[in-house]
């Protein structure tokens, strides 16, 4: 009698913790939940510390392998990180090919490759492997869509984008993204951690423009919910939080990657120091070269972060606000009661997200290329007012609450609409929480997805060929 295997995912994950952990949560659940084994597969090249704690406590069935280095010494100092990230993930293309052959010569072989949103070039290798395929997406919808107009956009267009510092066409990192939203249409599909709740236009938009054969269908599976551990609640801005009132502190941090100026750093203390808000500021070492300098952490830094800001400014703002040094933890602070900025979870925050791959201009402000999704939603506002007798509503522009900066004790209420945003915030979490219990929508709409890759043909052995 033959042995039965366990059904295998072969998750192939950028750098970046934000890549990595929801991929390890993935990981975690399709084995508690589903019986898979997984293959989470790294770069050697651009590794860091942070991505390794990410991949930390792997529960049995979960394995890790890293992809080998390749030579990047050709690319400018100062190339973007994406190039970099790009760069190296063509680079290996051939070291992926080899692992997934002989994957495939295992008796479990593969039931399905995901690929991060930076690495659709390996969508191809695996469909000429035969393999069922998908972008595991770790961002919004909205930016996703963004991505997916990008090379029509590129088509129909050939003006410069004069609000930013410099011309986008003549950044090495543009075409690279033009040629990776192409690299897209290989997958047999989206698995987007998002809430359906949060960004239902959206995905209304996408599904309607997949029913008709223009982009793989999108499937919302969040949110991952990483529960708060009893060593980062130890960090001491939890305490200085427990003793804040409730909703007045704005938590400010630029993501991962996010790495300011030292002009940038000098303006964001000046206007928290005016501001007069309850702050806890996650502060890095600043770089006047790169954007996006804090990717991989501090690297051999020595240098504390603090000594950049302003003379004064940490003993002036004692009694309202706290700088930390290179990192805090993150969803044990969006979990506080303190918290002011509005959002749905803490592993899903709406308020001072940094998208840095739109944020640095690589494609156009917000907005720009969105004709096609704006045109859908837009259908479906309308025929929805319709049908309610309600007058239609009117496009709002790009979707997502922010917190905003109120004063002191009365919270960071953002003016006017500062409540109207912790309101929607409220209820988004409460949907979040719905979501995410066993049985709820979060682990229903996995569950569906995990049943066609179970009916998918299993993928056979393939000679041997090449790229």
């Amino acid at each position: 009698m033959s042995q039965v295997h366990a059904p295998q995912v072969v998750k192939l994950t950028s750098p970046g913790v934000g890549h990595v952990a929801p991929v390890a949560e993935l990981a975690r659940r399709l084995a508690a939940h589903h019986g898979f084994t997984s293959t989470i597969v790294t770069y050697t090249n651009l590794s860091s510390p942070t991505n390794s704690s990410a991949l930390a406590s792997l529960p049995p069935g979960v394995s890790t392998t890293a992809l080998p280095e390749v030579p990047i010494d050709d690319l400018p100092a100062d190339a973007h990180i994406v190039t970099r990230i790009l760069i190296v993930v063509q680079r290996t293309l051939p070291h992926l090919l080899a692992l997934l052959r002989s994957l495939l010569d295992t008796p479990a072989g593969i039931t399905v490759f995901l690929t991060d949103m930076l690495c659709p070039a390996a969508l191809a290798v695996a469909q000429d492997l035969g393999v069922t395929r998908y972008v595991f997406y770790p961002s919004s919808v909205m930016s996703l869509s963004m991505l997916l107009d990008a090379p029509e956009l590129a088509r129909t267009t050939t003006c410069e984008f004069r609000d930013l510092p410099e011309p986008d066409r003549a950044n090495p990192v543009y075409d690279l993204l033009v040629d990776l939203c192409l690299d897209y249409l290989h997958g047999d599909g989206f698995i987007v951690h998002t809430l359906d709740a949060m960004e239902y236009e959206t995905l209304e938009a996408l599904k309607d423009l997949s029913d008709k054969g223009v982009y793989p269908p999108t499937y919302a599976v969040g949110p991952f919910l990483r529960s708060c551990s009893d060593k980062s609640a130890e960090h001491h801005c939890m305490r200085w939080l427990d003793g804040q009132p409730d909703g007045s502190v704005l938590y400010v941090c630029f993501g991962s990657g996010g790495t300011l100026s030292s002009t940038q750093t000098t303006e964001l203390a000046a206007g928290l120091e005016a501001s007069g808000q309850r702050f806890l500021w996650v502060v890095r070492l600043p770089s006047d070269k790169d954007s996006c300098g804090s990717y991989f952490g501090p690297g051999d830094h020595v240098d504390d972060p603090l000594i950049y800001l302003p003379e004064g400014f940490t003993e002036r703002t004692r009694g309202t606000g706290l700088v930390v040094p290179q990192w805090a933890p993150q969803v044990e602070i969006l979990g506080h009661r303190a918290w002011g900025g509005g959002g749905a979870v803490g592993w899903v925050p709406v308020a001072l997200r940094v998208e840095l791959v739109a944020g640095d201009g690589v494609l156009g402000r917000a907005g720009a290329g969105m004709a096609a999704i704006r045109r859908a939603e837009d259908e479906r506002r309308e025929a929805r007012a319709r049908r309610s007798g309600a007058a239609s509503e009117r496009p709002g522009g790009r979707g997502g609450a922010a917190g905003g900066g109120g004063r002191g004790d009365e919270g960071a209420d953002g003016g006017r609409e500062g409540p109207i945003a912790r309101k929607k915030a409220r209820q988004l979490q409460a949907e979040a929480s719905k979501a995410s219990v066993p049985d709820g929508p979060a682990h229903q709409a996995l569950a569906a997805v995990v049943d066609m890759w179970k009916c998918a043909p299993s993928s056979p052995a393939v000679a041997a060929g090449g790229l």
